[in-house]
């Protein structure tokens, strides 16, 4: 089983009634279960978004929006989504999520990375591409480039869709 990265965009109503469940639940069991029309999987895209950032020089606040879009941050309490036997993201960090208001920010933010003209710094050889960004993209069938604007074009859109509809984010690896 491959471990991926997960991002789920729920109402606070939704995160409150998890919490409750997990309190009242001899096991701790959150009943999370968030609609599959609003979870986002990221695969193992996140570090190689940052790396093509990184090579076509993105400023330092789309960078930072990258990284709370792809990180979270650890302000809202999540732990009983952690705790186990019910915890969401046993093989990785733990679960981190961002408000309603840092969504709108960060899909603000991301809406405004020309991912595109990011990917044309890039080498146009796709084996030296992939050899710059490292961390295994050469080993992605059909080059990183369809992969990774794939992947940021869903993470823009799903985060563009959160803040449409105020929701936060939960982001873990499963």
């Amino acid at each position: 089983m491959a471990v991926t990265q997960q991002l789920a965009r729920i109402p606070a109503e939704y995160l409150a009634s998890c919490r409750q469940s997990a309190d009242a639940s001899p096991d701790g069991d959150p009943l999370w279960d968030p609609p599959s029309a609003d979870v986002l999987d990221l695969d193992w895209a996140p570090v190689l978004l940052e790396r093509v950032c990184e090579l076509g020089g993105l400023d330092d606040v789309r960078s930072e929006a990258l990284r709370q879009a792809l990180d979270g941050e650890s302000d809202i309490d999540l732990d009983f989504l952690n705790a186990h036997p019910h915890g969401i993201g046993p093989f990785g960090p733990d679960p981190t999520a961002l408000s309603a208001a840092q969504v709108a920010r960060v899909a603000d933010l991301l809406g405004q990375i020309d991912f595109p003209a990011l990917l044309a710094a890039l080498p146009t050889d796709e084996a030296e591409a992939a050899s710059l960004i490292g961390n295994g993209a050469d080993k992605i069938v059909g080059g990183p480039r369809v992969y990774l604007l794939r992947h940021f074009d869903a993470m823009r859109e799903f985060y563009r869709g959160a803040a449409h509809r105020e929701l936060l984010v939960v982001l873990w690896w499963d």
